[in-house]
């Protein structure tokens, strides 16, 4: 596993109190002058680990070890823009009296999270709405004062009826096969109680919403993420004694948690590296005098930590599946190109 050399300097990113040092790897990445780095599958799958440290309804975050960067960055890319995602697309307004306008809040709508699975919606390649392509919402809000409000109420969810409307009022229209497709599931947003307009009683919103399929690279409504990102897995080494007396201002220059303290074999108190994924990196131990020389800090160039949240029909650990599934559909294009070009015929490349 690449774990198992852990150390190797080649390895890691060296944190400074000023700059950032071996930054840079190589012009082809994991080769070096003189050494046979050929390609071996069985070698790359033996440095290879994937690993979820940390999973919720709506979050994960997991371990990606032994790739380029250029890999990772490029599924951090296809998990923000290219992983498909159902969103509200067409806006039909038949009577809106509310302050917001026709535009901002066709705008709001779009960007509310449906738990429609896009694994069983076709993409919509013309003007044409059908039942494997659309799905149909409706939503209809009146705005009326309570006759049982009491008298001088000031809250105006006491004072009327629908002063707000929320995303648990769309209603799903079921069309052609839709009712049996998704029996199990019916189309909603994923958050019933997110709030798109404030009426005033006489105020009414009227209108029908068409949800298509499409990618966040078109339109941020379409991203399945909240936000997919990911950094280096710190990594601490101890070079020098700490004087027990400067242990506790040594440990508070690290996240808490960071570094802890054991009795070594003499009988004294030691710091150690308790769990390194933890630190921020703050740099804080390179400003002590004492500490500069005693520590090195660096960052492990292919040992990546993601946090991915997701918000939408997948599960957050479903998400990384399908970004590599989107990953090797891109690829075997560029192969067939490559292909192409072999033999000497013109193509063109769509990359989606």
């Amino acid at each position: 596993m690449a774990l198992s050399s852990i150390e190797d300097a080649r390895r890691h990113v060296r944190i400074h109190a000023e700059r950032v040092g071996h930054v840079s790897s190589t012009d082809f990445p994991g080769y070096y002058p003189g050494e046979d780095h050929s390609w071996n599958l069985k070698y790359f799958t033996k440095n290879l680990l994937v690993k979820i440290q940390r999973v919720s309804a709506r979050s994960c975050e997991f371990d990606l070890v032994g790739v380029d960067a250029s890999i990772a960055n490029a599924l951090r890319r296809i998990l923000i823009a290219d992983v498909p995602m159902i969103a509200i697309e067409h806006v039909y307004v038949w009577n809106n009296t509310s302050v917001i306008h026709d535009e901002v809040l066709a705008h709001r709508l779009g960007l509310v999270p449906l738990n429609v699975d896009p694994s069983l919606i076709e993409m919509k390649e013309d003007e044409v709405a059908t039942d494997r392509n659309t799905i149909v919402f409706r939503l209809h809000v009146a705005c009326g004062r309570n006759k049982d409000a009491a008298k001088g109420e000031t809250v105006p969810q006491k004072m009327y009826i629908n002063s707000d409307v929320l995303s648990s009022q769309l209603e799903w229209q079921p069309a052609g096969e839709q009712e049996a497709i998704f029996q199990d599931n019916p189309p909603a947003p994923t958050n019933p109680n997110i709030l798109l307009a404030k009426l005033r009683p006489g105020q009414e919103i009227e209108m029908d919403l068409h949800a298509i399929k499409g990618i966040g690279s078109e339109h941020a409504k379409w991203s399945p993420v909240a936000t997919a990102s990911y950094r280096l897995h710190p990594h601490i080494r101890i070079t020098g004694h700490i004087a027990p007396p400067s242990i506790p201002k040594f440990v508070s220059c690290f996240s808490p948690g960071v570094i802890g303290v054991r009795t070594n074999a003499q009988g004294r108190d030691e710091p150690y590296v308790a769990a390194a994924r933890q630190e921020g990196m703050s740099r804080e131990v390179l400003r002590h005098e004492e500490f500069r020389d005693k520590v090195e800090l660096s960052r492990i160039r292919d040992w990546f930590i993601f946090n991915i949240q997701s918000e939408g029909p997948y599960a957050p650990e479903r998400l990384l599946v399908e970004a590599i599934s989107v990953m090797r559909d891109k690829i075997s294009v560029v192969r067939r190109a490559a292909a192409a070009l072999e033999v000497g015929t013109e193509v063109d490349i769509d990359m989606g």
